[in-house]
C-alpha cells in the first residue's frame, strides 16, 4: 500500500474484523493495552471497538506525554514564567494542562507570563537569539520521539554560546512505564486489569526500535506488536496479538515494518545519550514515582539545565480528587467511569490531563462520541 486512504479502507477493516472474530477462542477473553495515545485516538476516531468481538477488550495506556505530566512539573514552568521573568517556550498541547491554583500555562500567559507556543526546538533557539537580554527556557516534554530534537537544541545552544537558553527537561521513557504497569507494587495495590498483550507505539519505536520490547516478551511472557497509527495497522496488530495468545507465544512482532527496525534510529539514540542520562526517579501522573523512567541533562551541559540554573525544587501536588485520570492512565478505568467526564470536564474546560491533549483517552472518547456508549 502506498497511499494513506489504503490504510483506511472500510472493506479491508471489516475483513480483518471477520478474521479476528474467527480467531478468538470461545469462552476466552482478550485484554490488549494500546500504550500510545495515537492508537487510542485511532480506535475512537474510526470506531474500531465497534468492529471487535465482545471478548476482545482494548485498554488505554499511559502513552500520552501530556497526560502523564504531573502537576508539580507544570507548576515549575509557570513559576519560571510568572516569577522569574523568563520567556517560556513549549509545545501547544502543554498549554492547557491543569496545574495548581486553577492555573495552566495558558492562564498564566493571560496573567502576564511571556509564554510562547513553538512548533519545534528550532523556534525556541531562534527566540533566544532574538532576545539576548532575556532568559529563554524550553519546557521539554515527551517520550523518546521528541527527545532527540531537545538534545540537538541543547548541543546547538552550547555550540553557539547561547547563554540565555536552557531547557526544563521532563522527557520520559516508554519501557519503564510498561514495566511499572506489569509489576509495580503501587499498581497492584490500586488494582489493574490483566493485560494479555501490548500494541507497541509507532513513533517512539522509530527511534528506539523493536529491541527494547523483547524484554517484556521474554521476562513477562507478554506479546508485543508494534503498529502504525492508521486503523488497518491497529486491526492487523490486534489480529496478530490474538493469534499469539492462542498459540501460547510471547514475541515481539513488527506490523509497522515500513518505518520501524529492530535497532531503530541509532544516530538519534547516540545524540540523546550524549546529552541526557537517567534520573533515579520521576513522578508520573497516574503511576506515582517510577524509578529510572525519565531523563535529565548531563553535567557536561549543566549550564543549559533550567532546573540547575534557576535552582528549581520539584514538589509533588495531588490531582483533583474527583478526577479519574490516574486510574484511566493505568487502564483500571475507562473515561466513561469518571463522574466529571463529559459534564464538568470537556476539551474546552479540561479538569484532568487526559482531556487536554488530542492523544488523551478522555479527549479521544469525547471528540468522537464514545462517551455516548455507557455500556460496560
Amino acid at each position: 500500500m502506498k497511499y494513506i486512504d489504503e490504510f483506511r479502507d472500510g472493506d479491508v477493516a471489516r475483513t480483518l474484523a471477520t478474521k479476528i472474530a474467527a480467531a478468538v477462542q470461545p469462552q476466552r477473553t482478550y485484554s490488549f493495552m494500546e500504550f500510545c495515545g495515537g492508537h487510542t485516538h485511532a480506535i475512537s476516531r474510526y470506531g474500531l471497538s465497534d468492529l471487535l468481538p465482545p471478548s476482545v477488550r482494548m485498554v488505554h495506556g499511559p502513552g500520552c506525554p501530556v497526560c502523564v505530566l504531573p502537576i508539580g512539573r507544570v507548576d515549575m514552568a509557570i513559576n519560571l514564567a510568572l516569577n522569574r521573568g523568563v520567556i517560556l517556550c513549549t509545545y501547544g498541547d502543554t498549554l492547557r494542562v491543569p496545574a495548581s491554583n486553577n492555573l495552566s500555562l495558558m492562564k498564566a500567559k493571560a496573567r502576564g507570563g511571556d509564554i510562547r507556543m513553538v512548533y519545534s526546538t528550532l523556534d525556541a533557539l531562534q527566540i533566544a537569539r532574538d532576545n539576548p537580554q532575556r532568559e529563554v527556557v524550553f519546557f521539554a516534554i515527551g517520550f523518546e520521539t521528541t527527545t532527540p530534537p531537545t538534545a540537538l537544541a541543547i548541543q546547538q545552544a552550547d555550540k553557539e554560546g547561547l547563554n540565555n537558553f536552557s531547557a526544563l527537561c521532563c522527557h520520559v521513557l516508554t519501557p519503564a512505564a510498561i514495566s511499572t504497569i506489569l509489576e509495580s507494587p503501587e499498581v497492584r495495590q490500586w488494582g489493574t486489569v490483566p493485560i494479555d498483550g501490548f500494541i507497541g507505539p509507532a513513533h517512539v519505536s522509530t527511534v528506539i526500535g523493536s529491541r527494547p520490547y523483547e524484554f517484556f516478551a521474554e521476562e513477562y511472557r507478554k506479546p508485543v506488536v508494534i503498529a502504525g497509527f492508521e486503523p488497518l495497522d491497529v486491526m492487523q496488530a490486534i489480529l496478530m496479538l490474538v493469534r499469539q495468545v492462542n498459540e501460547g507465544r510471547a514475541e515481539v512482532e513488527n506490523e509497522f515494518s515500513r518505518a520501524v527496525t529492530r535497532d531503530g534510529n541509532v544516530k538519534a539514540q547516540d545524540r540523546v545519550a550524549e546529552v541526557f542520562e537517567l534520573r533515579r526517579e520521576f513522578e508520573w501522573r497516574g503511576l506515582s514515582v517510577v524509578p529510572y523512567s525519565a531523563l535529565k541533562i548531563r553535567a557536561r551541559y549543566a549550564a543549559l539545565d533550567a532546573e540547575k540554573r534557576f535552582k528549581l525544587v520539584y514538589q509533588t501536588v495531588p490531582d483533583n480528587k474527583a478526577c479519574e485520570c490516574g486510574a484511566i492512565l493505568r487502564g483500571v478505568k475507562r473515561p466513561q467511569d469518571c463522574k466529571l467526564f463529559g459534564t464538568v470536564c470537556t476539551p474546552e474546560n479540561p479538569v484532568g490531563s487526559c482531556m487536554v491533549s488530542s492523544e488523551g483517552a478522555c479527549a479521544a472518547h469525547y471528540s468522537y462520541g464514545r462517551y455516548k456508549d455507557m455500556t460496560p
